[in-house]
Parts: C-alpha cells; sequence; structure tokens
C-alpha cells in the first residue's frame, strides 16, 4: 500500500467525519428550535373572532413545542398597524403573525401608503380557517328580518349606523358589500376591533353589525341573528336564512392563517405547519371552531401562499364593487 494510496484513504475519512460534524450540528440547530417563547401578533384588539381564533392556537402549539406561545394584541387601522410591527421582526420563527383577508388581502386595495408587501413581506405558514360574516342586531332592535333593515334604511336614509374591527376589515367591507346589494345609505363606524364594536352594538350605540364573531352573544341572548353571508346555512344557526335566501345576494367570509417574517427558513415553517395542522385535525380545536361557525382549513404552506395568491385578485374586485374609499 504506498503513502499516496493511505493519504487518499485519510483525506476521504476526514471529509466523512467533516461531513457527518456538520449533518449534526445542523440537526442539533434544528433540534433546538423552540428554545424560547414566541409570540403570535394579533393586529386586532382582544374579543373578536381574530383574537379568539389566534388564543384558540396558542394553548396547545405551546404543548406541541414545549415552549410559552403568548399572543400581543396590536390593534388599529383595520389591522395595518400591527402588521406594519410585525414584518419588521426578526424572520426566526418566534413571531408570528395571525394573518387575516382583510390585512393580506384587503389592504392593499384600501391603503395607498400600506407599509408592507402582502407578497414579498411574508413566509406563509398554514391556512387556520374561514368564517362567514353574520348580521346581527340588539335583541331590543325591532329589525327581525334583513327585510326590516332594509325597509328602514330605505326610508331613512343615512340614519342608521353598522360597525366594524376597523376600515377594511371583513366587516367594513360586508357592510359596504350589503349598502350597494341593497341600494341604501347606512353609516359606516370603524372601532380598533371587533370587541369593542360588539360592545357598543349591545349597548344600542350603533345598529347593526355583519360580523364573524357573534356566536357567543348570538347564542347569550345579547344579539339577534339575521342573516349569514354564506352561500349555504350555518350548522350552527340552522334557522337564520343566507343573504340569498332574505333577497340581497351577497357572500362574504374572512379567512386567518400564520405567516412568518419574509426569509423564514423552510426548517422552521415545516416545523409550525406540521404542529398547527395536528392542531386543526384535533378534536377539541376544530369542535371549537365550528362552534364559531368556522370552516377548518388547514394544508401545506405551498397551498397556503396559492391561496393567498388567488385571494389577493379576488379582493381587488370585492374592494372595487363594495364602493369602500381608499385611505
Amino acid at each position: 500500500m504506498t503513502l499516496k494510496f493511505i493519504s487518499q484513504i485519510v483525506k476521504k475519512q476526514a471529509c466523512s467525519i467533516l461531513c457527518v460534524g456538520l449533518s449534526c450540528v445542523a440537526v442539533s440547530a434544528w433540534a433546538a428550535y423552540p428554545d424560547k417563547p414566541i409570540k403570535i401578533i394579533v393586529p386586532w384588539a382582544t374579543g373578536g373572532a381574530t383574537d379568539q381564533v389566534g388564543r384558540l392556537i396558542a394553548q396547545p402549539l405551546s404543548q406541541a413545542l414545549g415552549v410559552p406561545v403568548v399572543v400581543e394584541n396590536k390593534a388599529g387601522a383595520g389591522g395595518v398597524i400591527g402588521t406594519q410591527l410585525f414584518v419588521k421582526e426578526k424572520a426566526d420563527g418566534y413571531t408570528l403573525l395571525l394573518a387575516t383577508s382583510s390585512t393580506n388581502a384587503a389592504a392593499p386595495y384600501l391603503y395607498s401608503k400600506l407599509g408592507f408587501d402582502p407578497v414579498t413581506d411574508f413566509t406563509p405558514v398554514v391556512s387556520l380557517c374561514s368564517i362567514p360574516n353574520v348580521m346581527v342586531v340588539p335583541t331590543k332592535s325591532p329589525w327581525n328580518s334583513l327585510k326590516d333593515i332594509v325597509d328602514a334604511s330605505t326610508k331613512s336614509p343615512g340614519n342608521y349606523t353598522y360597525g366594524s374591527a376597523g376600515i377594511g376589515g371583513s366587516q367594513h367591507l360586508a357592510g359596504a358589500q350589503f349598502k350597494t346589494t341593497a341600494n341604501i345609505d347606512i353609516r359606516h363606524v370603524p372601532y380598533k376591533g371587533s370587541g369593542p364594536a360588539a360592545q357598543d352594538l349591545v349597548a344600542g350605540h350603533i345598529d347593526m353589525m355583519i360580523d364573524t364573531g357573534s356566536l357567543g352573544s348570538i347564542k347569550g341572548g345579547l344579539l339577534r341573528p339575521i342573516a349569514v353571508a354564506s352561500s349555504k346555512r350555518l350548522t350552527v344557526l340552522p334557522n337564520v336564512p343566507t343573504f340569498n335566501e332574505a333577497g340581497v345576494p351577497m357572500v362574504a367570509s374572512a379567512w386567518y392563517g400564520i405567516v412568518l417574517p419574509a426569509g423564514a427558513s423552510a426548517e422552521v415553517v415545516n416545523r409550525l405547519n406540521a404542529e398547527i395542522n395536528k392542531i386543526l385535525k384535533s378534536k377539541e380545536v376544530s369542535n371549537k371552531l365550528v362552534d364559531m361557525g368556522a370552516e377548518v382549513m388547514g394544508g401545506t404552506s405551498a397551498e397556503f401562499v396559492k391561496f393567498t395568491s388567488s385571494e389577493l385578485k379576488r379582493y381587488e374586485a370585492i374592494v372595487k364593487n363594495s364602493g369602500a374609499p381608499k385611505e
């Protein structure tokens, strides 16, 4: 055996050892994620549907990952303020955003200075669910049908109000759609989240709301459901007609998903995607979402990318047809 041959063997062994070592380092680094608390930024106030979805996911995700997962509410401007803050965060997997159809699909057509790009500033992780909007009024309201609302608004144009979680939110767009489709004049009152808007609705400070998170107040007898803005009746509200059935043909729903800042690693995305999909398939979480009137989604990161891309195109037409002004 020549010295040259021995030298070649040594070099090959050294390379093999180096490769194994690097592989171990990579596996070790991957296994270490996460090793500190994770936060989910919810760009809306507490109490609304977005906040409810975020908190519903946070607890089981914390159990799955073995670290605290906390929800931070950063409300304002229809979810835009919290989203603007989020895109400045590190893409290390420790800050997630509960993205919505309002912030990541409708907002680009509602704000001239958005402060983030809905495509390049995010790494989609997984879609969570979609929730149809429901027209609700206070239980003391004299209205019992969509026709009652249309008739009253026609007789007194500009006299009645509808609330929303903010400009560009699903409630705002649904209300604008309703105005256009029913050819009535009702005034928009934006809030910093669904929770504060719903509180004022229960108190009678506003007249109506087309909301995604009112089922708790409906079951509690605080609000009366008038119509659901979906293609079919909701299982949890079987006696409430759709807008189409009530004579105002429109469909309006909000969707929710988890995203990371741009540049997040595939390993982190895949880990979070796998864990959240397991959570969505669990009976406890899926049943709670269904009780909210939601349709559970889930799927791969690539599917979420395709979905958000199609939603951007779809919302361009929705915003245009709604007549909602650009800020």
